[in-house]
C-alpha cells in the first residue's frame, strides 16, 4: 500500500540561517521543506512538484521597500490560486504585510518568531488552505452542510469566508473576525458557535470598549461577596458565564493596555480568578474576537500587546466590505425590506428594478447597517408597497444630515468616514455625548476614545 505523500512547504528567503532554522522546525513537526533564495528559484521549485504552503520573506536584495515580495507574492496567487502564503516580516514593515493579506497571502509572521506559534499557525493554515469543495464553494452545498440562515450573499468572497468558517466551527482554535463597521462581524461570531459542538452551550457577547478599566475584572472574572464595598454577594463574571460555550469579544482593539495582559492570562493557560477569591477557576470557552482597525498595526504603534495578539489570531476571517460583494446588495436589499415589512406589519414591499441598481452603485461606507437604516428610512417616510429610485432620493435628501444615511462619500478612507459621521451625530444631538453614542451604536466610552483618535472635543456630558 501506497504511504501518503507528507506535506511539503517552501521556504524563500536570502537568507541561509533562516531557511536553515525554518526547515529544522518544519521536519520536527513532520513537513516536508524546500528552499528558494529570490523569486526565479521559488517559481522554478513550485513548478518543479507538489507545494503546500510557501513561507515568503519579503526581501531579497538590498532594496527594503518590499515591493519584491509584493510582485513575488501576486506571481504565486496568479499561477496557484489556492496555494496558502504565508509572509515573513519584521514588525518595523507591519503596514507592509497587511498589504499582503490583502493581496492574498494567508496570514503573515514577524522575525524573530516563536516555534511553538509558527508551528501552529502553518497547521491551521494548512488546514483551512485544503478546501473542502475543490471545484470552489457553492452556497447550496455550504448551506446543505451549515447553518448559515442567517447570512445573506452568494459572493464569491463572502462564500469563502463561509467555507473558513465551516472548517473551523468544529475546532476550538480562537478566531479573530477583521471588517469595517456594518460588515455583519458579530453574524459572523453567531455562525462559528452555531456550527460548533458549543452551539447547546451560550455565546457570551461582550463590548470590550465598552467595559472600564476599573470593572474589567469584575466584569469579565466575576467577584465574590465582600470583594470590596459594594460586593455584596458573589457575582459569575463573563468568561465563567460563557462555560462551556463561546467567548465572543467584540471591539477588541478598544482594550485598554493594561487590561490586556488580564485577558491573556487566561488565553495562555485557561485559568482565571474571581475578584477576591483565594482560587483560582478552569475556564472551557472558545474565544472568538473582532475588530474594524487593524491589530497588527496596533501592536506595530505600541497599542496593543504582540503576545496577544498571536493568541487571538491564530484564524483570521476577513469580511468583504459591501462595496467589494455589490452582487449580493439587491439580495440583502429584499431580505432587509421583507424582514421590515414583517416587524412594521406592513405587508409585502416591493423594490423595482432601478431602485435595486441604484442600490446596488451606492459606495455604502457603513456597510450592510447603513444600507439598513436607508432602507427603514425610506420604508417609513415613503409610506408606498413599492419603491422606486425617486423614493429613496427623496428619503436621501430630507434626511441627509443624519450620521451614517448620507451616500456620496467616494474617495473618502475609512477613518474620514468615522470622523464625519461622528461630527454629524454631534452636530445633530446638540453635542450631547450620551445621545450621540446611541445614534451611532456605540458606548459612551468606545465614542470618547474615538473623539480622542479624531481629535473632537466639546461635548456636553449631560443627558
Amino acid at each position: 500500500m501506497a504511504s501518503t505523500r507528507r506535506q511539503r512547504v517552501l521556504i524563500v528567503d536570502d537568507d541561509v540561517a533562516v531557511q536553515v532554522s525554518l526547515a529544522l522546525l518544519l521536519k520536527q513537526s513532520g513537513f516536508d521543506t524546500c528552499c528558494a533564495d529570490g523569486p526565479r528559484q521559488a517559481l522554478a521549485q513550485l513548478e518543479a512538484g507538489p507545494v503546500d504552503l510557501v513561507l515568503q520573506d519579503m526581501n531579497f536584495s538590498l532594496q527594503t521597500s518590499g515591493e519584491e515580495g509584493l510582485a513575488l507574492l501576486v506571481q504565486i496567487k496568479a499561477r496557484h490560486p489556492a496555494l496558502p502564503v504565508l509572509l515573513m516580516t519584521a514588525w518595523g514593515s507591519i503596514n507592509l504585510a497587511v498589504r499582503g493579506v490583502q493581496a492574498g497571502a494567508a496570514n503573515f509572521f514577524t522575525k524573530p518568531w516563536d516555534n511553538g506559534q509558527l508551528a501552529a499557525l502553518v497547521e491551521a493554515t494548512l488546514q483551512l488552505g485544503a478546501p473542502a469543495l475543490a471545484a470552489g464553494p457553492d452556497r447550496a452545498m455550504l448551506d446543505a452542510s451549515f447553518d448559515f440562515g442567517a447570512i445573506v450573499g452568494e459572493h464569491p468572497k463572502l462564500l469563502k469566508v463561509l467555507e473558513t468558517i465551516g472548517q473551523v466551527a468544529r475546532t476550538r482554535a480562537p478566531v479573530l473576525i477583521l471588517g469595517e463597521s456594518g460588515t455583519g462581524k458579530e453574524l459572523i461570531a453567531d455562525a462559528i458557535h452555531r456550527n460548533s459542538p458549543r452551539a447547546a452551550h451560550p455565546i457570551v457577547k461582550i463590548n470590550m470598549g465598552a467595559i472600564t478599566p476599573t470593572l474589567f475584572e469584575s466584569e469579565m472574572f466575576g467577584h465574590v461577596r465582600g470583594a470590596f464595598t459594594d460586593a455584596r454577594s458573589d457575582r459569575k463574571g463573563h468568561v465563567a458565564s460563557a462555560e462551556g460555550g463561546t467567548l465572543f469579544l467584540d471591539e477588541i482593539g478598544e482594550l485598554q493596555r493594561g487590561d490586556q495582559v488580564k485577558l491573556l492570562r487566561v488565553l495562555q493557560d485557561g485559568r482565571y480568578q474571581p475578584v477576591g477569591a483565594s482560587a483560582s477557576v478552569q475556564a472551557d470557552v472558545r474565544v472568538v474576537s473582532a475588530t474594524n482597525r487593524e491589530l497588527a498595526e496596533l501592536v506595530a504603534g505600541g497599542e496593543f500587546r504582540e503576545d496577544l495578539f498571536y493568541r487571538l489570531n491564530l484564524i483570521t476571517i476577513r469580511l468583504p466590505p459591501l462595496r467589494e460583494r455589490r452582487s449580493d446588495i439587491a439580495l440583502l436589499a429584499r431580505h432587509i425590506v421583507r424582514g421590515m415589512a414583517d416587524s412594521y406589519g406592513l405587508g409585502e414591499i416591493v423594490l423595482a428594478p432601478a431602485a435595486l441598481d441604484w442600490l446596488a452603485a451606492q459606495p455604502w461606507p457603513g456597510n450592510i447597517r447603513q444600507l439598513k437604516q436607508t432602507l427603514e428610512r425610506t420604508v417609513l417616510l415613503s409610506g408606498k408597497q413599492h419603491l422606486t429610485q425617486a423614493d429613496f432620493l427623496a428619503t436621501s435628501a430630507v434626511d441627509e444630515g443624519v450620521p451614517g444615511t448620507r451616500l456620496g462619500v467616494d474617495g473618502m478612507t475609512l477613518e474620514q468616514v468615522e470622523r464625519h459621521m461622528i461630527e454629524q451625530a454631534l452636530q445633530q444631538h446638540g453635542r450631547n455625548i450620551s445621545r450621540a453614542a446611541r445614534a451611532l451604536g456605540l458606548s459612551r466610552t468606545a465614542l470618547y476614545r474615538r473623539l480622542e483618535r479624531h481629535g473632537l472635543g466639546g461635548v456636553d456630558e449631560d443627558e
